[in-house]
């Protein structure tokens, strides 16, 4: 989801709800504590200088059980955020506090915003050998029917 998004979203919704990937709720008093511009400049494994740059959304929950953050109060800080940092309309990464600091994707689906699970990848699959779907594996020697997995084709 692009910041322009979000904000969109935010017009459609009173409460702002975020869900987790495993279907919990994020607590209602959290606290969205930082807005912020993410960029990333690295190599990757196979040697190819990389940039990155997102848009960091920080949720915590505290023991502050009143706390209650509205969708126009999350959209003013977001236009707030945009007028002193600058931001452009890049995708959103949220940080939320599990059993350590994870980062997530951001969605929005029946007015709740879903935050989804991001995954470590290799960037230079080709130079480093990792082919990028795993090769199907013949039994016994016999090809299997027209190459797919299906049950009964004999492959893996």
């Amino acid at each position: 989801m692009k910041l322009s998004e979000i904000k969109s979203a935010l017009l459609e919704v009173n409460e702002v709800v975020f869900m987790l990937p495993n279907g919990e709720q994020v607590p209602s008093h959290f606290h969205v504590t930082e807005v912020g511009s993410i960029k990333k400049h690295f190599i990757d494994c196979g040697g190819t200088l990389r940039k990155e740059s997102v848009i960091n959304f920080q949720l915590f929950t505290a023991t502050d059980y009143d706390h209650r953050l509205s969708a126009q109060k999350l959209r003013s800080i977001i236009e707030l955020s945009e007028e002193k940092l600058g931001l452009e309309n890049l995708e959103i990464e949220v940080e939320y506090q599990g059993e350590t600091i994870g980062k997530y994707g951001l969605e929005f689906e029946n007015g709740k915003f879903i935050l989804t699970s991001t995954q470590t990848d290799c960037l230079a699959k080709d130079k480093c050998g990792i082919p990028e779907q795993k090769p199907r594996i013949r039994l016994n020697g016999l090809q299997s029917q027209a190459n797919s997995c299906a049950p009964g084709s004999d492959c893996c």
